[in-house]
């Protein structure tokens, strides 16, 4: 646990800086009509300038933008830890490992698919706890039992070496995935007070704590709704997350089967109901599973939103501002391939996560 004093006040001034950078949904909406070069070209006079620049020679079109996205992100998600000190320090780091997990589980589904550590370095964002070193002979493997070997004397080598068991049963990533999230969401929540209560509680640590619970929740309703949609024999029980509010292992088990009793549940909460009428709108009107989880995403930064202006200096202003830079990367990759792929522009819309 980091000590001293920290410094939420510099901090976010910082990070309102940054965030006022950010693209505007009417930015999506011309990338969108460019072609990938177009798309380069147009990072070139944003923010993005330093990466287009120092990759440009290596790489051009649609691997340009990824590379050049993905070193942008680590950048400034680096300075977030450069500018804090103390518990808040602490408490970002944690949250960034979130990136850990998202190069975990991007290797293993690419040794799974048989691709190659060049299209797999491709989607990684080196922004996490994992050094350099364990990532790049993670992907020098072909075997996801090599992978967990690789990872001894982590966090991750236990849950994943428990659940390598199921993964050869059923064949399916699920269990991998899963516990990885598990031991991520633990692992934040350790050290923190979380009283036992479903109303929303008042401080600054109480915002970190209910923004926590709230992406414990929906990554809880995506994950069942995946599990009842694949038609894979898995019980979503067995994958609930612990420390959410929204639902217990039965009650998550018995709403998968009915979509429309599902928001129903989520907007009932009043936690959610509450704070988030325009998301649960967007989340009644989904008709495919993509549309729902892009839902959730939105429904999770706006939360993330109210949460950080009714505390402007705790760390839930960061947060929602790492929740907002990582939904501007991923918009800008999806829209990259899109148009790689020739998809339509409807089509690419329907991708993104716009407010």
């Amino acid at each position: 646990m980091s000590v001293g004093a920290s410094n939420p006040e510099y901090v976010n001034a910082r990070v309102r800086s940054r965030r006022a950078s950010l693209f505007a949904d009417e930015d999506y909406r011309k990338l969108i009509r460019m072609g990938p070069s177009e798309i380069a070209r147009f990072m070139e006079e944003t923010e993005y300038e330093r990466e287009i620049n120092a990759l440009g020679a290596r790489f051009s079109g649609v691997d340009l933008i990824e590379y050049a996205l993905n070193r942008n992100l680590a950048k400034h998600f680096d300075d977030l830890l450069d500018w804090s000190e103390g518990r808040l320090y602490d408490l970002i780091a944690r949250y960034l490992r979130k990136f850990d997990v998202w190069n975990l589980k991007t290797i293993i589904r690419g040794i799974y698919t048989d691709s190659t550590a060049e299209e797999i370095q491709t989607d990684l964002i080196r922004a996490g706890d994992l050094d350099d070193r364990t990532i790049d002979r993670l992907l020098e493997v072909d075997e996801i039992e090599d992978a967990i070997d690789v990872l001894y004397g982590t966090i991750y080598y236990e849950p994943l070496s428990e659940a390598y068991e199921e993964f050869e049963e059923t064949g399916a990533l699920v269990p991998l995935e899963n516990a990885l999230d598990r031991e991520f969401f633990e692992h934040l929540l350790e050290g923190v007070s979380r009283p036992n209560v479903h109303e929303p509680q008042e401080g600054p640590e109480a915002m970190y704590i209910e923004f926590l619970q709230a992406e414990i929740d929906f990554r809880n309703a995506r994950n069942a709704l995946r599990l009842a949609r694949s038609g894979a024999d898995l019980d979503p029980a067995a994958y609930y997350i612990e420390g959410g509010v929204l639902f217990d292992r039965a009650e998550l088990s018995r709403l998968v089967t009915n979509y429309d009793e599902l928001v129903d549940h989520i907007a009932e909460n009043k936690r959610y109901g509450d704070r988030l009428s325009a998301a649960l709108d967007r989340l009644r009107d989904a008709d495919s599973l993509i549309q729902f989880e892009h839902a959730l995403d939105a429904a999770l930064l706006e939360y993330a939103d109210t949460l950080s202006s009714i505390y402007p200096t705790s760390v839930s202003a960061v947060l929602s501002y790492i929740l907002a830079k990582e939904r501007e990367v991923e918009n800008i990759r999806a829209i990259a391939r899109g148009r790689e792929v020739g998809l339509t522009e409807s089509e690419i819309e329907e991708e993104l996560v716009i407010l």
